[in-house]
């Protein structure tokens, strides 16, 4: 183990709390199983396993599993997607033999040994303050810090290869947890539903891949323990609120103020103290209390048109928290029957805007305030979340 500074034991801080962070979570809560996940089950559940599930996934290594004449779904298409996902896979793929595909089912371990001298810090706040522009540095749109929270940890982690079942292997003395936002392309997403439009969603990945190794080593050439994760051991969703990061919209996903909710997570867990943040609203819950943008704009209907509330029947659920709720099964169908993912809903949603711009922020602003139905007015007048055809992309249209 390093050597230097012992690991001061940091206060709770009392805006850290369910209540902050909008969860509403009951004394039926179940820490949730990364089995049930819907596309853990794609590889070992009939129930939702089907030939399409399986040229879905082959399409990310065979084009002709799924290139077809239509615009967005071309040989150039697929081949643009799955160059964009190159980077991540080879990452994912490099341990198969050992039964890991890490990002996914596992958190990533090419790392190098931390340092044996630790670096110390003048303070929790200073080493927080370095973090994130380091992380800034390699790519992350956005960052934020909390506490590891036992509640969203995996119970166990689920093999894609085997489906056999394995403790979460992320020694509990990380006790803080940084979460990166990889923001997505906007470009690409408006061309959805498209094969086109899920380069956007493999470069997020890349990109995150590359961000959370990068920070993560930095952090062991310090002399400090850290493991990158992506979609494996933890729910990042609440993490990130927790983190200051955003809040949680209808369409099931995270809504930051600077990117909506056009961006992919991941996480580093360290034994780095560091001060943490406080969750932070900008008024999307009670905006998507008004909008239908995203359950509107799905094809199969699996997002929810009331208020939030008990999730329905089925693995794939968190137990014990009132929230919106995505139907999995539906929304998974799609992404299989149409053979790309799909990210209709964000491409719809008002906050899906380009922040760089004035404009924009004044939107953010008035959709926070009582004024909110102006805004969505606004949104919908404008032709806000318009399809772009991948052909226009792609400069012939």
């Amino acid at each position: 183990m390093p050597s230097g500074v012992p690991l001061p034991v940091l206060p709770a801080d009392p805006r850290d709390s369910d209540a902050a962070a909008g969860f509403a979570i009951g004394p039926d809560f179940v820490p949730f199983a990364q089995r049930n996940d819907v596309f853990r089950r794609s590889w070992w559940d009939p129930a939702v396993r089907s030939p399409k599930t399986e040229r879905f996934y082959q399409s990310h290594g065979d084009l002709g599993a799924g290139v077809r004449g239509a615009d967005g779904f071309t040989q150039r298409d697929y081949a643009l997607r799955n160059a964009a996902w190159h980077v991540s896979d080879q990452f994912t793929e490099a341990r198969r033999d050992d039964d890991r595909r890490e990002g996914f089912t596992d958190p990533y371990t090419q790392l190098r040994p931390p340092a044996a001298v630790r670096v110390p810090f003048d303070s929790p706040e200073a080493a927080a303050r370095e973090v994130k522009r380091v992380a800034r540095a390699f790519g992350a749109g956005d960052v934020g810090v909390t506490a590891r929270d036992e509640r969203f940890m995996y119970t166990a982690k689920c093999s894609d290869l085997t489906g056999t079942e394995r403790p979460v292997d992320i020694d509990p003395a990380l006790r803080h947890v940084i979460v990166i936002v990889m923001p997505m392309d906007r470009g690409l997403l408006a061309t959805v539903p498209s094969a086109l439009s899920g380069a956007a969603t493999g470069l997020g990945y890349s990109h995150d891949a590359m961000t959370l190794l990068s920070v993560a080593q930095y952090l062991r050439n310090l002399g400090y323990q850290a493991v990158p994760s992506a979609n494996d051991s933890a729910l990042a969703i609440p993490l990130a609120i927790k983190a200051g990061l955003g809040e949680y919209g209808r369409l099931g996903l995270l809504i930051n103020p600077h990117y909506g909710p056009r961006l992919r997570l991941g996480k580093i867990f360290t034994d780095l103290p560091l001060a943490h943040d406080a969750p932070r609203g900008f008024g999307v819950r009670a905006f998507c209390n008004e909008c239908r943008a995203c359950a509107d704009g799905c094809p199969v209907k699996a997002i929810p048109q009331g208020a939030p509330g008990d999730p329905p029947p089925g693995p794939s659920y968190i137990k014990g928290i009132r929230k919106w709720t995505v139907d999995a099964e539906k929304c998974f169908g799609y992404w299989a029957n149409q053979g790309t993912d799909c990210a209709i809903c964000i491409r719809v949603c008002p906050y899906n805007r380009d922040y760089t711009r004035r404009g924009a922020r004044w939107w953010r602003w008035l959709a926070g305030t009582r004024w909110r139905r102006v805004a969505l007015w606004v949104h919908r007048w404008s032709g806000g979340g318009r399809r772009v055809a991948p052909a226009v992309w792609w400069g012939r249209g």
